[in-house]
């Protein structure tokens, strides 16, 4: 009697799993916006602390160095605790990660980025430059140890994406458990596809906000915008960095509310859940035991028997080392890709951001839903996942291969890629720089402060092109006289040059259409790979493993995959420099100018040799 007069309260548990699903995917954005700002702030960052490749490499790989403090741990004890409001904590962690990140900018002083001549912006002087004769030293080297404030700010930098890693650990290991426990087995890869998809927009929203701050010169607001003298598109300018990492850090910190609210766990789908207010009474003994439970399997020594039963799964174990192999190539290549778009096609850093945003990351969401739907349409087991998957990865290198013949010639820079009389070449020797044109003006090797003469020819400096006078102010100053343009082999009347590098040919804007499209169907069919596979990955593991599967793959994969290919991409890249920047005490820089041939084929060859190998063992 008790039983039919209590109160009958029955849920509908497809709407709670799917409201779950939508908490998430509203959420999985966040994370990634933080992460594709990281990526596409990458340049600026160099810049601005003045750090090679190699080095700005390991700082973006400190994320995963965070994940690999806590990874393990939270995947395998996470699952037995609440949750959502662990991932609600790790939102606040990435905050505070994303704010220590932009700290350095408050504590250092105004940018200042090299120059050889002192550029005035006052419109009454009629002070006019000589930069020939303004008597630079011709014997300055590169050995003068760095000792500039602010230096090492750059560690505060990778304190801060560490802790943004530490932060995104609930995430992908409880997330997807979390939906996957409570959805029926035919629904997971659309709820997962639904999720991967909206996430996309966290990295869209990244790059675009890295493309506008780009442009945005670093000491925005605290300087005379007037006395700048180089533009977005010059390799010396960096960009407002900083003010991008206190957005995302804001952003991440409003999306851990919604998390404090959902519950512990989840009804099943397809099962009615039928509670009355006489059972939950009579259940209070139940929940003790189960209390007892809990603690004692959160406290019992098997992490170890687990996970010699995880590893001794061969279908697991191969699907992580695919995964090892093509993360270790792709993290390398999207790393480094707004510069090698710089440097290869002549874009600037804004607009390589900005394309990768609007057109690689829709392509990729585009994928990963196609994947999905074409499990979920056909119905396809694991084996049918399996061969999607592998289709997919033959495609997708078949698209980089040809990426690789799709090139653009140097910049021609005299003394670096071009000799004084246009003749072709690439040379490693700074005192190319000198000529007998330029022989008599005293000019410093070490400095970067290109000129574009009217003859189409770079030059590093003012100096180094044998200018005799300038005209003009700031931005406008145009350099008259300059001896070593009459040196070419098709002389010209003009002899003039002004500041910044010259454009690229307008063949090169062809070939870079070219590349992009490439580009874009490349990482659309290589998406169209990433559900199947994960859902090859879910089906392969026992249940109760599967928090712990999930959690050793991220921790593996991001542990090999994740902080070695920024370093050794980074130090390939480094290889490739023709013109290093000089700080203001005098040591070594950033990278101004890169062989740009050289660089594809550091940046490419890898890349390809590790997907060669993905496709080899999914096959």
């Amino acid at each position: 009697q008790n039983m039919i007069t209590s109160f009958h309260h029955v849920k509908k548990p497809h709407s709670d799993t799917l409201s779950a699903t939508i908490t998430l995917s509203f959420y999985s954005p966040e994370p990634t916006f933080g992460g594709a700002y990281m990526k596409s702030s990458i340049t600026q960052i160099e810049r601005r602390f003045d750090i090679p490749s190699s080095l700005i490499g390991f700082i973006d790989g400190s994320f995963e160095m965070g994940n690999l403090l806590v990874i393990a741990f939270v995947s395998y004890f996470g699952a037995k605790l609440h949750r959502p409001r662990l991932i609600g904590i790790g939102c606040v962690i990435m905050a505070a990660g994303c704010y220590l990140t932009a700290l350095p900018h408050f504590f250092q002083g105004p940018y200042k980025y090299e120059t050889s001549v002192s550029h005035s912006t006052n419109v009454n002087s009629t002070e006019s430059i000589l930069p020939c004769l303004s008597n630079h030293s011709v014997t300055d080297t590169d050995d003068t140890p760095d000792k500039a404030a602010g230096s090492s700010m750059w560690i505060y930098v990778f304190l801060g994406n560490m802790l943004r890693g530490i932060g995104e650990t609930p995430i992908m290991p409880l997330g997807v458990s979390y939906l996957d426990d409570f959805s029926r087995e035919e629904n997971t890869p659309f709820y997962l596809a639904c999720i991967h998809t909206v996430g996309i927009l966290g990295p869209m929203f990244g790059f675009m906000l890295g493309s506008f701050l780009a442009k945005i010169y670093v000491d925005v607001g605290s300087v005379d915008l007037d006395t700048i003298t180089i533009t977005h598109k010059d390799s010396r300018w960096v960009g407002a960095w900083w003010l991008g990492f206190i957005v995302t850090g804001t952003v991440i910190l409003m999306s851990s509310i919604p998390f404090w609210f959902l519950p512990k766990s989840l009804p099943k789908q397809g099962k009615e859940e039928t509670i009355s207010t006489s059972i939950l009474q009579h259940s209070n003994s139940n929940n003790v035991s189960l209390h007892k439970l809990v603690c004692s399997d959160f406290s019992s020594p098997d992490f170890i028997p687990s996970l010699r039963r995880l590893f001794k799964n061969s279908i697991f174990s191969l699907m992580v080392l695919t995964y090892l192999v093509v993360v270790n190539g792709f993290i390398g290549m999207i790393t480094f890709k707004p510069k090698f778009m710089e440097q290869t096609f002549g874009q600037s850093a804004s607009k390589a951001i900005f394309l990768i945003g609007i057109l690689n990351l829709p392509a990729v969401a585009l994928g990963i839903i196609t994947g999905g739907f074409v499990l979920k349409r056909f119905k396809l087991g694991v084996i049918g996942a399996a061969r999607v998957s592998i289709t997919a990865s033959i495609g997708s290198f078949c698209m980089l291969a040809i990426q690789v013949f799709i090139q653009c010639d140097n910049a021609e820079v005299a003394g670096l890629t071009v000799s004084y009389q246009g003749a072709s070449h690439v040379s490693y020797n700074p005192q190319t720089l000198l000529s007998q044109c330029n022989m008599g003006c005293s000019c410093s090797i070490k400095h970067w402060d290109p000129v574009c003469a009217y003859n189409g020819m770079t030059y590093a400096s003012p100096c180094l092109a044998g200018c005799q006078t300038s005209t003009g102010t700031g931005k406008e100053m145009v350099f008259h006289n300059c001896t070593c343009i009459s040196e070419m082999t098709a002389p010209v009347s003009n002899m003039s040059a002004v500041l910044g590098q010259c454009p690229r040919k307008s063949d090169c804007d062809n070939k870079f259409k070219i590349y992009m499209a490439l580009s874009v169907l490349g990482s659309f069919i290589s998406a169209c790979g990433g559900t199947p596979g994960y859902i090859v990955l879910l089906r392969s593991i026992q249940p109760d493993l599967k928090s712990l599967a999930l959690g050793m793959q991220t921790l593996i994969v991001r542990t090999l995959g994740g902080i070695p290919p920024p370093i050794y991409f980074g130090a390939l890249i480094d290889r490739t420099c023709l013109k290093w920047g000089t700080k203001q005490c005098g040591g070594r820089g950033a990278c101004r100018l890169y062989d740009a041939n050289a660089f594809r084929y550091r940046k490419t060859s890898p890349w390809l040799a590790v997907y060669q190998k993905h496709v080899h063992f999914s096959i």
